[in-house]
């Protein structure tokens, strides 16, 4: 992973405080012999960008496939007692430790995908094929106060996954508001099938809410 970054030399700053309460950081540190700790960043469309780059849009976040799969594949919630409250994410790499933070969720799914047995998959955070889950249009969740759409994501990285706005957007038309708009969306109608949703994701996702 070290030789992946290294053309991105140039966005990086010597350290970077973000407030009083956030920590101050080195990317590449070593808080102890042969361990070196870098930062990351997620945001809303799923592009993952080292934390402190100067500039974040789609020429600086990381492109390569075989990068992103071991990133994501790796992820997990940081419970090493190190940046836990800034960076809740740990992509542990052998003795590199990598921490994220994100936007909304580190997970955010960005295609519907036809798999290799011709079911359908949510591909994430750049990965293609390599990063998916199988797609349950019933335990989607669309919430009513800002439209943001959520689906179940990988288990050791939170559960929840964020859709990309541009796919949320396509999707939207198939959902159905028996308790009218201000209420979550009862229903789901795709390939010809109306789904009742489970909305079981909600309660998780308020829960990171009131948390943050």
């Amino acid at each position: 992973m070290r030789l992946l970054r290294g053309g991105l030399g140039f966005l990086l700053r010597p350290g970077v405080r973000f407030g009083s309460d956030r920590p101050l950081y080195q990317q590449g540190q070593s808080p102890s012999p042969r361990t070196r700790e870098y930062f990351y960043y997620v945001d809303h469309q799923g592009q993952l960008f080292l934390d402190d780059a100067k500039v974040k849009n789609f020429i600086t976040c990381f492109k390569d496939k075989q990068f992103l799969a071991f990133f994501f594949k790796q992820l997990k919630l940081n419970q090493s007692g190190r940046y836990q409250d800034s960076f809740p994410y740990l992509s542990p790499c052998g003795r590199e430790h990598n921490y994220l933070r994100c936007d909304d969720r580190p997970i955010v799914f960005t295609h519907l995908l036809q798999g290799a047995a011709g079911e359908e998959v949510l591909s994430y955070c750049g990965g293609a094929e390599r990063l998916v889950v199988p797609f349950q249009p019933e335990k989607l969740v669309m919430l009513p106060e800002n439209g943001r759409v959520y689906h179940p994501g990988p288990a050791k990285a939170g559960g929840v996954g964020l859709v990309k706005s541009a796919l949320a957007f396509e999707l939207s038309p198939c959902f159905e508001y028996e308790l009218g708009p201000t209420h979550p969306p009862t229903h789901f109608c795709w390939r010809d099938k109306r789904h009742t949703l489970t909305n079981e994701l909600l309660q998780c996702i308020q829960d990171k809410d009131e948390g943050a």
